[in-house]
């Protein structure tokens, strides 16, 4: 009687158990299949990072230029960078670099002497084989006034911190010349990358354009 009881308890306590273990399973088995159902949160698109929403322009190079007293010699140099975005395209957000324009003039004894200014870039616009570009002078040279020479202009265009336009036209090769135009002195009214068309042949050197 006493084992008949003992067995009947233990047959119990194993039922319960396998029900126990049945249940569970059945449980994993929804819930596992309930997250398989349940779809992925939703890809957040790509953020474009401030390099990908900027392009950039540069021109660089050194010429001479034609000029109507042939043995004087006219050189313009420049080395301009500009930073464009997707909500200003056209016009740069920053601009940098330098340029230069040199005249030298030579007498009839053999003799020449240089005038220079160098300008600090402030703006610089790119459009096909074109650009303009703008600076105030920030430094000229200072040669003495003397009976073959005159008064060196870009000692006082320096000090009334005189600006500048010029525009770049860059030929490929083979479609005619390079030519450069050039404002002329200009107070400080002149707006940035404003500049005449380009209209001095390129004799000697050239300029290349990126962007």
């Amino acid at each position: 009687m006493r084992h008949q009881k003992t067995f009947a308890m233990r047959h119990k306590k194993t039922v319960r158990i396998a029900t126990f273990l049945v249940l569970a399973t059945v449980m994993t088995a929804t819930a596992a299949g309930g997250a398989s159902a349940t779809p992925p949160p939703p890809t957040a698109p790509p953020v474009e990072t401030t390099a990908q929403m900027e392009t950039t322009a540069h021109i660089k190079g050194s010429a001479h230029l034609e000029y109507p007293v042939v043995a004087d010699d006219i050189q313009v140099t420049v080395d301009a960078r500009a930073t464009f975005t997707k909500d200003s395209p056209w016009f740069p957000v920053r601009s940098e670099g330098t340029l230069r324009l040199s005249h030298t003039m030579v007498r009839p004894d053999g003799s020449s002497r240089t005038y220079w200014a160098d300008m600090e870039v402030d703006c610089m616009t790119k459009g096909g084989p074109n650009a303009t570009v703008t600076g105030r002078i920030v430094a000229a040279s200072n040669n003495p006034k003397d009976a073959n020479y005159p008064e060196d202009p870009f000692q006082k265009m320096l000090k009334d911190h005189v600006r500048m336009g010029m525009s770049f036209y860059v030929a490929g090769k083979g479609v005619g010349p390079s030519r450069v135009g050039l404002s002329g002195a200009a107070d400080m009214t002149l707006s940035k990358c404003m500049a005449p068309a380009p209209y001095d042949k390129v004799l000697k050197g050239g300029f290349s354009l990126q962007s």
